[in-house]
């Protein structure tokens, strides 16, 4: 049950939007095409395991989790404070 001015199901439409953007960001991040079978950052061989978990992977996994820690979330957020609302 929505209070206010928001129709019934806005909060569960409003979840919905937000994993439904993060699984598009996350599969548009995806790699694609053929696998490298030397990292493009440091030169080390890629595990064939690896190569045929992910196809079309381009980094060893030590260069991966650097990439991966460095990475911002950014997105909208639907979730605004009571004081952003009430200004």
């Amino acid at each position: 049950m929505a209070g206010g001015w928001a129709r019934d199901g806005a909060v569960q439409d409003q979840i919905d939007d937000t994993v439904s953007d993060a699984v598009n960001a996350a599969r548009s991040r995806m790699p694609t095409g053929e696998s490298a079978k030397y990292c493009d950052e440091c030169g080390e061989a890629i595990p064939k395991k690896r190569r045929d978990a992910l196809p079309g992977v381009r980094t060893c996994v030590e260069c991966q989790s650097g990439r991966d820690s460095a990475q911002r979330q950014s997105g909208i957020n639907r979730r605004g404070s009571k004081d952003s609302q009430l200004r």
